[in-house]
């Protein structure tokens, strides 16, 4: 793969066409800001990101997290773009200088295609086909579509939310460039070549899309036969995977002691692993030199610190593994590549996470309730779409709104429209919707 392939500002369903430009913002701005100012992203804020949303403790929230890696990840591109052309003169001038704006436009978008409450919820709607009453809708539906829906992935999503043509919409979903669009695709391979974690990186109904995009950029084909596709990734994408990496796990243990899940010393403690002596011995000194006296203040200062040590650690391995990169063959993510101690130190917190944050009350008690709520809910809706013509039925299929295609004569379509619509709901909305089918509340007029 090459870069100047690579890097490409031509448009998901505007092909043909040069629209008339009044401003001098780049297409890969146009693509972030269109990211930022849409309904789905705007959704990100009633959507959970580990903690219950907040109570009298602020947390983070799906958009707060996908605004910090969206920040993370313009460092790492602007790093590794000035390293590059200092070791590649040709390409200053080109828009291989924009990866900045690619990689946080990416990361602006990278969760967009979660379901309510996280991974929980991921989990209660693939379970609902290989556990529940989906089951029986096995012998309904082709394979492949069985393959995608049991593996339901919030990254495949993601890509259909953008590049899928919803009923209403435009040609070209949101009508990204292709290296935007190619830059989230964490896992480019159908659903049927899913790793042994089921992660995939588009539906079937979207990957002819995905095999334009990459043909058009280059991106390396792996494999194709009657199994589906697998990609090599674009190598952006190794960047934007870096920047939710040190953002989720960084993050959640500063949101674990604010919540006082773990204590100051337990924090600071993992925190300044990341550090040889001399250099925590400077940032102790320096929290007393500028009066840092608050335990919180003292967290988000050596939080920084860490983050500023990955963003280098990171930028460093993607540059020294470049031609592996570029010839699809590293393995593993970056943090994989960083200097061994930085390695030991992410595994720490991450194993902490783990045992204590991710296994907390309050979390578990949040993946219960989400689990049970999406639960009922793909029961209620994918009942209705298999028997439209009930009464009942048409009452739910008549509350979706009409960008889904449930009424569709075709049985996938409207199976994939309950997936859509379900998906798409904030936490507080699920929650409404569950208790009114339920009979639980009745609206207030």
């Amino acid at each position: 793969m090459n870069w100047q392939q690579l890097i490409s500002n031509k448009r998901l369903g505007q092909e043909d066409r040069h629209p008339q430009r009044h401003d001098d913002r780049s297409e890969f701005k146009r693509d972030s800001d269109r990211l930022i100012f849409s309904a789905p992203f705007r959704r990100l804020q009633n959507k959970t990101q580990v903690f219950p949303l907040p109570g009298s403790v602020f947390v983070h929230n799906r958009l707060t997290h996908s605004l910090e890696v969206s920040s993370v990840g313009m460092s790492l591109g602007n790093d590794v773009a000035k390293q590059l052309t200092e070791r590649h003169p040709q390409l200053r001038g080109t828009l291989f200088e924009e990866i900045g704006t690619i990689v946080s436009s990416a990361c602006l978008a990278h969760d967009m295609g979660n379901p309510p409450f996280g991974h929980s919820g991921e989990r209660a709607i693939q379970a609902f086909f290989t556990e529940g009453a989906g089951q029986q809708l096995q012998r309904e539906v082709s394979e492949v579509f069985w393959s995608d829906i049991t593996h339901f992935e919030g990254n495949a999503n993601a890509f259909r939310l953008l590049a899928h043509r919803f009923k209403g919409r435009r040609e070209g979903g949101f009508v990204l460039t292709y290296t935007t669009l190619a830059s989230i695709v964490k896992y480019p391979y159908s659903s049927t070549q899913a790793s042994k974690k089921g992660k995939f990186g588009f539906f079937n109904s979207e990957e002819s899309i995905f095999c334009r995009i990459a043909e058009e950029l280059g991106i390396r084909l792996l494999q194709s036969d009657g199994l589906g596709v697998r990609f090599a990734r674009h190598p952006l994408v190794y960047l934007v995977e870096a920047a939710d990496d040190i953002c989720y796990e960084i993050m959640d243990i500063e949101d674990a002691h604010k919540l006082k899940i773990l204590s100051y010393e337990e924090t600071a403690s993992l925190l300044l692993e990341f550090f040889d002596e001399e250099t925590r011995k400077r940032m102790q000194q320096r929290i007393v030199d500028e009066q840092i006296t608050d335990p919180n203040e003292k967290v988000v200062y050596m939080r920084a610190s860490v983050i500023g040590l990955l963003v280098r650690e990171c930028v460093t391995a993607f540059v020294s593994h470049e031609e592996e990169i570029l010839a699809g063959e590293l393995t593993g993510c970056l943090l994989d590549h960083v200097e061994s101690h930085v390695q030991e130190a992410y595994s720490r917190c991450t194993k902490v996470s783990c045992a204590r944050i991710y296994n907390s009350k309050p979390v578990l008690d949040v993946e219960l309730s989400g689990y049970k709520i999406i639960e009922t809910l793909m029961e209620k809706m994918i009942h209705a779409a298999v028997e439209p013509d009930l009464y009942y039925s048409q009452q739910l299929i008549n509350r979706v709104s009409s960008q889904y295609d449930i009424q569709s004569d075709d049985l996938e379509t409207r199976i994939m429209a309950v997936i859509d619509y379900i998906s798409g709901m904030t936490d507080v909305y699920a929650l409404d919707v569950y208790q009114k089918i339920n009979g639980i509340s009745l609206p207030i007029v």
